[in-house]
């Protein structure tokens, strides 16, 4: 097999180009293997292989830096890049990251999860390159973007400033929403056949030095000639709004073409200053499951590699997920209420808003991975009259902070937050777990944050924001509701907590899926005599004050538990409202790794053993 003799950067470049298909071959079987057994983002990576071969080909991965937004699309490169014997351990704990990290290899040059950052990136390290340069070897820098991350505005600021700067940078933009049509294409790949020579450019810079230097009124001459040049241009290339940001325009190329790709790659790498080379591919490029089902096959758990299907198989009465309740809910409350209207950053399956698309599209705001513009678009809706519902997974919140504080609460508008994925996420690791929009949301004024502690308190939660005012968040994991068996439930109040259960030895409040497990540990601590107080907390903001002071009136020690970062969280908000010493139980202040999210929540002790251990350690101290 090519793939065995690759074990590192340098490898790849002694093949010859007829071999390269066939790599890609066996790159894409190594891919399809590896996340048939441990989920992954299949599709998109698919789609690349040729485009990351022939940027391997091209550039040197461990001088150049290349520089992938988002990085679900990398496996190919993780795999040319030395990390091929270890692909299989990718995505579970203590193995590879799904995702470019920093940490594993130098050819990764950001550890990244998020979309729209490339380029901006990219700029930064060319503005240093040619700061320090001094006579040294200038290496290339190549951001690699998808069409997603052209929804973000981050990346267009970017592109306008990289064009403003005229940095030499290349930005590879793989689109995989188009085909490219028989004549286009053609013309297409017959125009850069020409303008991405080096001698056409030469020609190019050097009738421009001529016109303006010798002819009179050259200046003027030249102008009319860019202005023909451009009116061609837009005849015949789909790249104007690129050139308009100062950037020279190649494309658009088939991204599965190794030889069109490679000498493409090689005659635009000769050109100066900030360039654009359009390439389409198609998603699950070479697995005709994922070619016909690219958003199933996005993210995707293990499947069964003949068929596709999915190797988890839901057994009848199987329990619900959180995000599965929210899907129903939000349908049925829709129902019943014509103000109601859906927003998210592209992400309807991942959210469980496909089925409110599905029954009332004119309702549903899918605005692409733009999650700024989303909440400040809520705002409008919601300062027009209606109730928006923002689905987005936590780590992706974050993006959205300045438009939370300033567009939604600073106008006290009745925006409901569903933030999904909240806590320990699992698979996707550092740049996805959920474990900070406590503490980032908690601090905001007027904001409403809640916790449920089972599918009931969340289907409950969701009809007390559609009717509170100001802005409501509402967390829940990504996870099955858990069954807990308990009585009646208190009716849910702003503010108000709920007493689960009473004892006389310690204080335990829980905040929404660490109720459960809570409960667990209650169990194992009676084993040892020890009786505890029980609190199902609910709201994070505004806190039950009242009910916790009284906690803390007695000389019981008090504990809380989380499924966030325990600086700044709530633990530190029950601490600093009653003025009492608390022992909290969470997480650190650290960017937590990827693996499963049960393996996970027992090393960090957020289980029931984890919890009592924790307790009992604690009183016997005392």
């Amino acid at each position: 097999m090519l793939l065995e003799r690759i074990n590192n950067p340098g490898d790849l470049k002694k093949l010859s180009l007829e071999q390269l298909p066939r790599l890609a071959a066996e790159i894409r079987a190594r891919i399809i293997d590896v996340v048939s057994r441990n989920g992954g983002h299949l599709a998109s990576s698919l789609g690349a292989v040729e485009l990351i071969i022939a940027l391997h080909y091209c550039f040197d991965p461990a001088t150049d830096r290349i520089i992938f937004d988002v990085g679900h699309q990398a496996y190919a490169h993780k795999i040319l890049t030395g990390r091929n014997k270890d692909f299989a351990s990718m995505r579970t704990y203590r193995g590879l990251s799904g995702f470019p990290c920093k940490d594993e290899s130098s050819c990764d040059v950001f550890t990244t999860g998020h979309s729209s950052t490339a380029v901006s990136l990219a700029l930064g390290i060319a503005c240093a390159r040619d700061y320090q340069a001094q006579g040294k070897p200038a290496f290339k820098v190549i951001a690699v973007i998808g069409d997603g991350s052209l929804s973000g505005g981050l990346c267009f600021e970017g592109l306008n400033n990289t064009g403003h700067l005229k940095k030499d940078i290349l930005v590879i933009l793989n689109t995989n929403e188009l085909s490219i049509a028989a004549n286009t294409g053609a013309i297409s790949t017959y125009l850069n056949k020409i303008i991405s020579l080096p001698i056409y450019n030469r020609f190019h810079d050097s009738l421009e030095n001529f016109i303006k230097s010798r002819l009179p009124r050259g200046g003027r001459l030249l102008k009319l000639a860019n202005k023909f040049e451009e009116g061609l241009k837009g005849l015949f290339i789909p790249g104007m709004l690129f050139e308009e940001l100062g950037f020279r325009y190649f494309g658009p190329f088939d991204g599965h073409d190794i030889g069109l790709l490679t000498r493409t790659l090689k005659n635009v790498a000769t050109i100066k200053g900030p360039r654009i080379i359009h390439v389409v591919t198609k998603k699950g490029k070479g697995y005709v499951p994922a070619e016909k089902d690219p958003v199933r096959f996005h993210g995707t758990g293990p499947f069964e590699i003949e068929s596709g299907r999915p190797l988890a198989k839901t057994p009848a009465g199987a329990q619900e997920t959180y995000t599965g309740l929210f899907s129903k809910k939000i349908v049925d409350l829709a129902a019943r209420d014509k103000s109601i209207v859906a927003v998210t950053a592209a992400m309807p399956e991942g959210t469980g808003l496909d089925k409110f698309c599905a029954m009332y599209p004119e309702r549903f705001f899918d605005v692409g991975i733009a999650e700024s513009h989303a909440v400040c678009f809520a705002a409008g809706l919601a300062r027009a009259g209606l109730k928006p519902i923002v689905a987005i997974y936590s780590t992706f919140l974050q993006r959205a902070y300045d438009q939370i504080m300033e567009e939604a609460a600073l106008q006290k508008l009745p925006v409901v937050f569903a933030v999904d994925r909240a806590g320990i996420a699992g698979e996707d690791g550092v740049t996805h777990q959920g474990i900070f929009d406590i503490n980032f949301l908690r601090s905001i004024p007027g904001m409403t944050l809640m916790a449920p502690k089972d599918g009931p308190e969340f289907a409950e939660m969701l009809e007390f924001a559609l009717k509170a005012d100001g802005p409501q968040a509402i967390r829940y994991p990504k996870s099955v509701l858990p069954q807990l068996n308990l009585k009646k439930a208190t009716p849910l109040e702003r503010g108000k907590a709920e007493v689960l259960m009473e004892g006389k030895d310690f204080t335990l409040i829980a905040l929404g899926s660490m109720v459960a497990p809570a409960l667990e540990a209650m169990e194992e601590l009676a084993k040892d005599n020890l009786s505890g107080t029980l609190i199902n907390a609910r709201f994070i903001k505004p806190l039950d004050t009242d009910l916790y002071k009284l906690a803390g009136a007695e000389a019981q020690p008090i504990f809380s538990v989380e499924d966030g970062v325990l600086e700044g969280g709530f633990g530190s908000a029950v601490e600093e409202n009653i003025g009492r010493a608390v022992t909290k139980i969470g997480l650190p202040s650290e960017f937590v790794t990827h693996g499963k999210r049960e393996i996970l929540l027992e090393i960090y002790g957020l289980t029931g053993s984890g919890i009592a251990e924790k307790i009992k350690n604690s009183l016997d101290k005392k």
